[in-house]
């Protein structure tokens, strides 16, 4: 029973540290053997940044950043003078695999360079020496089908290039990736698919980077970031700067930030508290299981001590030393089987995270600690046992007598006091920085107040034995007049409980919060198929009679962009001529918040302008706000006003968003490539004004992130160039997996990206995490059960006997032992449910005080997210009635039916 939870800690705490990456582990796995890796940020300006790289931001602020001009190598330029370099490219394209298209991480490095050492792990085979040969990583060739010696091409390409080794990242062992020689990958392949008239890859460089002693200080990264580029410096990530250097930090305190990288846990903190709870329930049954077991059976030895001359100490001293000797053989055995377990699960582990761990890390002093944790656990389980020993007169302990004991009169009013306390404590913790520990603490003084009530509270419960029927209320006044072993065991049951019940409402609570929260992209039941892909537009057409054909369609509504430069144009996946057509809104109807970007708002202006209906934030998105469709479209977006059907379908467009029209018409601007890319001021760059006489639908309409819809006779009377890009549709009934399967299929033979989505709802999302300590926490609660039954059943034992001798028929022997039991656990499930509310209500509450900090510091103000508390009241019943159930039922298939003629121990 003690060496049980050791095991688990033992073996989390290896596990734990194990996998903890070293400074130097961490950084070699990021950029290998090298001083440094610089990385363009994407901005084109000066950036800010972490010193370990994890995160960045342009330097000015409100600064209008510009977009860093196609094919500059800006990381290049950061690169000092005389440094040892080596390029890496990456890039993604999607790879003809055995059972279809994978989407695949393209890079492109010298593997046997002395500087990529510690970046990969090759695993077998060889390094890629020469044009069409490269290597992939295990999670590829597992997602693939493929083996080293296969053969693949890319989509859209004519060129082989065949495996001649696998590797593994160990810092991201599920990457799917592939990794080629310098110039064999990225730019035939890009050369190819521009041939052929569709978009190419598009190549991000980076650069590994030796300087020579000293390596590349904070102040080279620095000057790094006034050129815009990222730094993963080894140096400083082993010798970090004061934070007072970082200028990122001097920015954030200089607008009243903070920095939330690391807030606390919440699941951390619930795993903790439930843990701590499962540890105190061990602690609470240990010390019933040595007084009815180990203590119950050497009390004739005792009694024998005591009738040769040994004294109350001598009791003490045998009984704590006995418990002494549990505890140190748990600790020894449960450590030690903590170990094997880790090495064992260890392959396990790293798959299942996705990351390898570092060096085998045992820690003397944490598990020294564990181990004492038994050592004073079997301590204080023989601690009552031994009081009472001693105090049992040597007559009692030889005959077998237990006598009569009375009840402690100080330990309920230390119970009251400490449960005051702990609450106080807990519900203090909503306010502390510390929130989760002090919540932790709390709940756990709480919980034990609880418990030195519980034989007070066993009392009470013996007063509602009047309206019980003949068996039940035998068991309960039983159960009232032996306090001495059912106290114990409904303590230990509560503290089961109480850990679930904690569980579970921070689980319901969390779900109604996700459930508040989320936001549905398309009327339940409808669905869409995107063209992700420039360059395809041909293709859509059998894309769309595919959906019709695959899946069960209602109405189907075609949509069409409005295209600006030349056909077949790129626009999201490189350089090109394609341009964009914008909403122009009214000066007047935009934000002041993002149109003053050189004005200081005050924070009670800038409240006072987030609630402003100009500020609005939409929390839908689309790849186009401006669209073409006809009235089909509203009835996949649910929109019902008859109004606005009836004007999209007299030919006259449709506007869901009211901050872009004024004086009934909206202003559509077409942008071409060259007008963008000259453009450097503020405000919209110039182009050709297009202004149509638009119907505004009621306030409330949702258009799911379309703004405007043009009828294609309005967009045709108007000179645009409409190109297909989605479908929106609506279902007669939810799709099945093989109608999805096959509309997948169906896609890929067509060889293009088109992804569809159904919208089905919030569907709550459980965590391994939180899924593997809801199983914990139910196991813990029916164990404690089974564990308290047998103690019950082995302490009531004598009490069976009298049944016998006096002539009780079986059926009364079994009834009257599974009531004994139901009824000691169902007394642990209603104070543990009482109980484990606290400590999640007290979570739930810190949880929002962080928050609410967040959102104060980041200039939110009062508008704070909901963080519902909902009491799980299906779990209160199933408590209430499967534990006490389950008890009754097993204490009494467990109880013979029979019992052979034995001598009752008098008194």
């Amino acid at each position: 029973m003690i060496a049980l939870p050791i095991i688990g800690v033992s073996a989390a705490d290896v596990t734990l540290r194990s996998s903890e990456l070293s400074p130097a582990e961490e950084v070699s796995r990021r950029i290998g053997a090298a001083d440094a890796l610089l990385t363009s940020s994407g901005i084109g300006g000066p950036i800010h940044q972490r010193p370990d790289a994890s995160g960045y931001t342009a330097a000015a602020d409100h600064a209008v950043q510009q977009s860093p001009e196609p094919g500059a190598d800006h990381a290049k330029s950061a690169v000092p003078a005389g440094a040892e370099t080596l390029k890496i490219s990456t890039g993604h394209t999607k790879i003809r695999s055995r059972y279809g298209l994978l989407q695949t991480e393209l890079r492109e490095v010298d593997t046997a360079d002395p500087m990529v050492k510690g970046m990969i792990a090759m695993d077998r085979g060889r390094t890629p020496e020469e044009a069409g040969e490269v290597v992939a990583t295990n999670a590829f060739l597992e997602a693939s089908g493929l083996f080293v010696g296969s053969q693949f091409t890319p989509r859209g390409s004519a060129t082989w290039y065949r495996i001649v080794g696998a590797y593994e990242l160990p810092s991201d062992l599920h990457k799917i990736e592939i990794t080629a020689p310098p110039g064999t990958l990225l730019a035939p392949l890009d050369k190819e698919l521009r041939a052929a008239g569709v978009p190419g890859v598009v190549a991000d460089d980076a650069y590994l980077v030796k300087t020579g002693p000293g390596g590349f200080t904070w102040n080279m990264v620095k000057e790094a970031n006034t050129k815009g580029v990222l730094v993963h410096s080894r140096a400083v990530a082993l010798d970090p700067p004061a934070r007072s250097e970082v200028p990122l930090y001097t920015q954030m305190d200089s607008m009243g930030e903070r920095d939330f990288g690391s807030l606390p846990a919440s699941e951390t903190a619930i795993l903790a508290t439930v843990v701590g709870l499962a540890m105190l329930e061990i602690c609470l049954l240990a010390g019933p299981a040595f007084a009815v077991g180990a203590l119950r059976r050497s009390r004739r030895q005792l009694g024998l001590v005591g009738a040769n001359g040994g004294d109350r100490r001598h009791i003490r001293a045998i009984v704590l030393s006995g418990g002494l000797v549990i505890g140190a053989a748990a600790a020894v055995v449960g450590t030690a089987a903590g170990i094997l377990l880790t090495v064992a699960l260890r392959p396990l582990l790293e798959e299942r995270i996705g990351v390898r761990f570092g060096s085998f890390d045992l820690r003397p002093l944490e598990l020294l600690g564990i181990a004492l944790l038994a050592v004073l656990t079997g301590l204080l389980a023989a601690v009552v046992p031994a009081i009472t020993a001693s105090r049992e007169t040597v007559l009692s302990s030889l005959t077998g007598r237990r006598g009569i004991r009375r009840a402690n009169r100080v330990l309920p009013f230390a119970g009251l006091a400490a449960i005051a306390l702990g609450a106080a404590i807990a519900l203090y913790g909503t306010t502390a920085d510390a929130g989760a520990t002090v919540v932790a603490g709390g709940s756990a003084l709480a919980e034990l107040g609880v418990v030195a009530l519980t034989p007070v509270l066993v009392g009470l419960f013996g007063r509602t034995g009047r309206w019980l029927p003949l068996s039940p209320r035998l068991a309960l006044r039983d159960a009232v007049r032996n306090r001495g072993r059912t106290a114990p065991a409904v303590a230990a049951v509560l503290a089961a409980v109480a850990g679930t019940v904690a569980l579970a409402t921070y689980q319901q609570s969390s779900e109604a919060q996700q459930r508040a929260a989320y936001v549905a992209q398309l009327p339940a039941g409808s669905g869409k198929v995107e063209l992700h892909e420039s360059g395809h537009q041909k293709a859509m057409g059998a894309v769309r009679q595919a959906v019709s054909r695959e899946l069960p369609v209602a109405v189907r509504a075609d949509v069409d962009y409005v295209q600006v430069g030349a056909p077949g144009c790129e626009r999201m996946t490189g350089p090109g001529d394609c341009g964009q057509a914008r909403i122009l809104r009214p000066k007047e109807q935009r934000c002041p918040l993002w149109e003053d970007g050189d004005r200081d708002f005050t924070l009670a202006e800038a409240r006072k302008l987030r609630r402003d209906w100009r500020c609005a934030v939409s929390q839908h998105g689309s790849m186009h706000e401006l669209v073409v469709a006809d009235e089909k479209l509203l009835a996949a977006l649910a929109v019902t006003d008859p109004g606005t059907v009836a004007a999209l379908k007299a030919g006259k467009p449709v506007s869901f968003e009211p901050r872009d029209v004024k004086d009934g018409k909206a202003t559509v601007r077409l942008v071409t490539s060259e007008a963008e890319r000259a453009f450097t001021g503020e405000g919209e760059p110039p182009g050709e004004d297009k202004v149509f006489a638009v119907h505004q639908a009621p306030k409330g309409t949702n258009g799911y992130g379309i703004s405007l819809v043009l009828p294609p006779s309005a967009a045709q009377a108007a000179g645009l160039t409409a190109q297909p890009f989605a479908s929106y549709f609506t279902l007669e009934g939810p799709p099945t997996g093989r109608q999805k399967q096959q509309l997948a299929a169906e896609i890929d033979r067509i060889g293009v990206e088109a992804p569809v989505a159904v919208e089905s709802g919030f569907e709550p999302e459980d965590t391994t995490a939180m899924l593997a300590l809801t199983v914990f926490a139910a196991l813990v609660t029916i164990g404690a059960a089974g564990i308290a039954t047998g103690l019950a059943q082995t302490d009531a034992e004598a009490d069976l006997k009298t049944l016998s001798a006096v002539g009780a028929p079986p059926r009364v022997r079994r009834t009257l032992s599974g009531f004994q039991c139901g009824v000691v656990a169902l007394m642990g499930v209603v104070l543990g449910t009482a109980s484990g509310v606290l400590p999640a209500v007290a979570l739930r509450l810190a949880q929002r005080r962080e928050i609410a900090e967040m959102a104060q510091a980041s200039g939110i103000g009062e508008e704070v997210p909901s963080v519902p508390i909902v009491l799980p009241w299906d779990t209160f019943g199933a408590l209430l009635v499967l534990v006490p159930l389950g008890a009754a039922l097993l204490a009494a298939a467990v109880t013979r039916s029979a019992s052979g003629i034995a001598r009752r121990a008098a008194g």
